[in-house]
C-alpha cells in the first residue's frame, strides 16, 4: 500500500501513477480544497503528526510514503522524516543560481539581509504562511503581501496581524500570472525589492524572477529546505513508478525498464567523468529526454570505461540483463579538424555531433541501408541515444571524443530480432526515445489504458486524445493543449473500444506513419512482434491511388517514414481512410478525428 502526501501539482502526478497499478492507495492533504479525480485512491483530509503517520502507516500496511507536498511544507516533512519509513520525494526541478540575486536559507536569514540592504517597499510573493514569520520585519517596514484570494487566506493575514490594506490578491482558478502581468503588479505597488520562494516552476519561480531583474528591482529568494539524503529523489513520472516499485515491488503489476539507449548513455555519463576528472561514479543521474531525471547504477571499468547492465522490465525483451559498456578517448584530431574533414555526403549529419565520433563496437550493429536517421555505415545507435550521450559529454568537455558503444553477447542477441530486414547487420541497434521501457505486450497494459480513460472520464471530460507514446502526444497538444491523452502504446484497438464503453464523445487519434500501414491493413495491435510493415499492401495502396510507379517507390524503403519522400500527398491520404475505417468498428458512435502524425520525414 502507497500512501501519497499531495495538495500540489505533483500530489496530482503521483495519482496519475498510482492509478495505472489498479490497486488502492491512500491520497492525504491538509484541507479539502484540492479536487483530484481518483478512482482507486483513498482521500485523507487533516493535519497529520508524526505519530500519527507512523500509527497510520503501521495499521495500513504502508510500504512507502510518496511525499508529493509543497516543498516548503517544512512542518510535515519533518514529520514524515521521524517515522523513518521509505520515502519518495517529488522534486521540483531548480533553476541555476544568479548573481545579481540573495539567496537565503530562512526568513530569518532573509529578514537579517533585507535590513542590511534596506528597501523602501518590499512585496512579498512568499505566501500567506510566511506573515507570521516574516513579523518582525514587515511591523517596521513597508511591505506588501500577494495572497490567494480565499476566506482561508485572510483568516491567516488577520491572525498574523498584518493590516489588510497591505494585501493585494490572485485567484487560484486563473493560473499562475505570467510575465507582464508580474510586471504590472510590481509597478502598481512601487516596490524596490521583491521576496520570493525557491518553489519551482510550479509555484512560478522563474517568471517572477525574471519580472523583477527586468525592472531593475532587488530580488531575495528562500532557498527550498534541504530534506533527508535517504529519501529517494525523483522528478517525474516515470522516475516516481520506478522508485514505487523497487520499494514495493508488488504494487505494480508489470515493471518499467530502461531502453538501451539510456543505459548507454548513463555508461557514457560514468566513463566521462572517469576520463576527463578521474571521478568513480556509482550512480548516474541521468537526463531524459522529457527532462525527467533517473538515477541509473554504473560501474567504472577503468579510466574511461564504464559499464551498465540493462535492468529487467515485463516487456519481452531480447536485451533484459545485457552488459552496455562505453568507451571514451580523446580524440587525436582538434575539433577544427574535425570540422574540416566533414565529406558533403554527410556534411549536415555530422555537424550536428561535431566533435563526438561515433565507432564501431562489439555487438552493436552496422547500418547497411538508409532511412534510419543514421550514415549508412555509422554503428546502429539511434538519433534520441546519440543526443543524450552527446548531452553528457558537452557537460564536461568541448573536447573532440570517441565513443564506442559495446554489448555483450550482442551478435547473438541481434539473431533474434527483425534488424537484418531493416538493414542492420552484425548486432543490435541502440534504441529509445523515452529512455524507459514501459511493459506493453500483455493484458496488464490493456487493462492500464482502461483505467486511465476511466480516470479522464470521472474528471468529467468527454473528450479523449489518444496517441501510441511522447511523440504523438506532443504533437496533439501542440495543436490542442486543453485534450486529455492517454497513450495506447500498441494496442489502439482496445483503446477505441474502452473509450466507446465509457461514452467519450469525441476521441482525437494520433497514429505515427509506422503503425499507420499496419492500422490501414486492419491490424488493431501493431506490435512489431506480431506484424510488420506489409509491402505488398502498400503496393496495392499506391496502384488505387493511380502511383503507377508505386511497387518500384516502396522496393528502395527500409522504414515506413521513408514514404514521406517517395508518395504524394493522395497515398497518405487514402492510408488514413483505411485507418478510419477500421478505427469506426472499434469506436462506432461519437466523433472520431483521425491525425496522421509526420515524424521526422526523410
Amino acid at each position: 500500500m502507497i500512501l501519497i502526501f499531495g495538495g500540489t501539482t505533483e500530489g496530482r502526478l503521483a495519482v496519475e501513477v498510482c492509478e495505472q497499478a489498479g490497486k488502492p492507495y491512500y491520497y492525504s492533504t491538509k484541507g479539502d480544497s484540492q479536487k483530484v479525480a481518483m478512482e482507486w485512491g483513498i482521500r485523507l483530509c487533516g493535519a497529520m503528526t508524526a505519530s500519527d503517520i507512523a500509527a497510520f502507516c503501521q495499521a495500513n500496511g504502508i510500504r512507502c510514503i510518496v511525499d508529493a507536498a509543497h516543498p516548503f511544507a517544512e512542518a510535515l516533512h519533518h514529520a514524515i522524516a521521524e517515522t523513518k519509513f521509505p520515502v519518495v520525494r517529488i522534486a521540483r526541478k531548480r533553476e541555476e543560481a544568479l548573481g545579481d540575486v540573495t539567496y537565503c536559507k530562512d526568513y530569518a536569514d532573509a529578514m537579517a539581509q533585507l535590513e542590511a540592504t534596506r528597501p523602501q517597499c518590499l512585496l512579498a510573493l512568499t505566501g500567506v504562511n510566511s506573515i507570521s514569520k516574516m513579523r518582525d520585519y514587515w511591523r517596521s517596514h513597508r511591505t506588501v503581501f500577494r495572497i490567494l484570494s480565499r476566506r482561508e487566506s485572510l483568516d491567516i493575514a488577520a491572525a498574523a496581524g498584518f493590516p489588510h490594506e497591505g494585501l493585494i490578491f490572485y485567484k487560484e482558478e486563473e493560473g499562475l500570472p505570467g510575465m507582464e502581468e508580474e510586471m504590472e503588479v510590481m509597478r502598481r505597488v512601487g516596490c524596490d525589492a521583491v521576496i520570493t520562494k525557491q518553489s519551482g516552476a510550479q509555484g512560478g519561480f522563474g517568471t517572477k524572477v525574471a519580472a523583477a531583474r527586468q525592472l531593475g528591482l532587488k530580488v531575495f529568494v528562500i532557498e527550498a529546505p534541504r530534506l533527508p539524503d535517504t529519501w529517494v529523489t525523483v522528478t517525474g513520472r516515470l522516475g516516481l513508478r520506478r522508485a514505487i516499485e523497487h520499494l514495493a515491488p508488488d504494487f505494480f503489476p508489470l515493471r518499467t525498464g530502461l531502453t538501451t539507449g539510456a543505459c548507454a548513455a548513463a555508461a557514457v555519463k560514468a566513463a566521462i567523468h572517469s576520463l576527463m576528472r578521474g571521478e568513480t561514479l556509482e550512480t548516474a543521474e541521468l537526463l531524459l529526454p522529457d527532462g525527467e531525471t533517473v538515477s541509473v547504477p554504473v560501474k567504472v571499468e577503468a579510466e574511461g570505461v564504464a559499464t551498465v547492465v540493462k535492468d529487467f522490465s515485463d516487456d519481452p525483451d531480447v536485451t533484459r540483463g545485457c552488459r552496455i559498456t562505453a568507451c571514451l578517448r580523446k580524440s587525436r584530431p582538434t575539433l577544427a579538424q574535425a570540422r574540416t574533414k566533414t565529406t558533403a555526403s554527410k556534411g549536415d549529419y555530422l555537424r550536428k555531433y561535431c566533435g563526438v565520433s561515433f565507432l564501431p563496437g562489439k555487438g552493436v550493429g552496422r547500418v547497411t541501408l538508409p532511412g534510419l536517421g543514421i550514415p549508412v555505415g555509422e554503428p546502429a545507435i539511434n538519433p534520441t541515444p546519440r543526443e543524450m550521450i552527446i548531452r553528457e559529454i558537452r557537460q564536461l568537455t568541448q573536447e573532440a571524443i570517441d565513443v564506442t558503444i559495446s554489448v555483450e553477447g550482442g551478435e547473438e542477441l541481434a539473431r533474434r530480432t527483425f534488424n537484418e530486414r531493416v538493414g542492420v547487420v552484425g548486432g543490435i541497434s541502440i534504441i529509445g526515445t523515452s529512455g524507459i521501457v514501459v511493459p506493453f505486450s500483455n493484458e496488464a497494459f490493456v487493462e492500464s489504458i482502461a483505467r486511465e480513460l476511466q480516470v479522464v472520464r470521472a474528471m468529467g471530460c468527454d473528450e479523449v486524445g489518444l496517441v501510441s507514446g511522447k511523440r504523438g502526444e506532443t504533437a496533439l497538444l501542440s495543436e490542442q493543449p486543453s485534450l486529455r491523452i492517454v497513450h495506447y502504446g500498441n494496442f489502439v484497438g482496445d483503446a477505441l473500444c474502452k473509450a466507446h464503453q465509457l461514452g467519450f464523445s469525441r476521441v482525437v487519434l494520433g497514429v505515427m506513419i509506422g503503425k499507420a500501414v499496419k492500422l490501414a491493413e486492419g491490424h488493431l495491435d501493431t506490435h512489431s512482434h506480431k506484424v510488420l510493415m506489409n509491402r505488398e499492401f502498400l503496393v496495392q495502396v499506391a496502384t488505387e491511388v493511380g502511383i503507377r510507379d508505386g511497387a518500384e517507390r516502396i522496393s528502395r524503403i527500409t522504414m515506413a517514414r521513408e514514404l514521406y519522400g517517395c508518395m504524394p500527398p493522395i497515398f497518405f491520404s487514402r492510408i488514413s481512410e483505411l485507418c478510419m475505417r477500421h478505427c469506426r468498428t472499434m469506436f462506432p458512435e461519437g466523433k472520431l478525428e483521425f491525425h496522421l502524425i509526420c515524424d521526422n520525414p526523410v
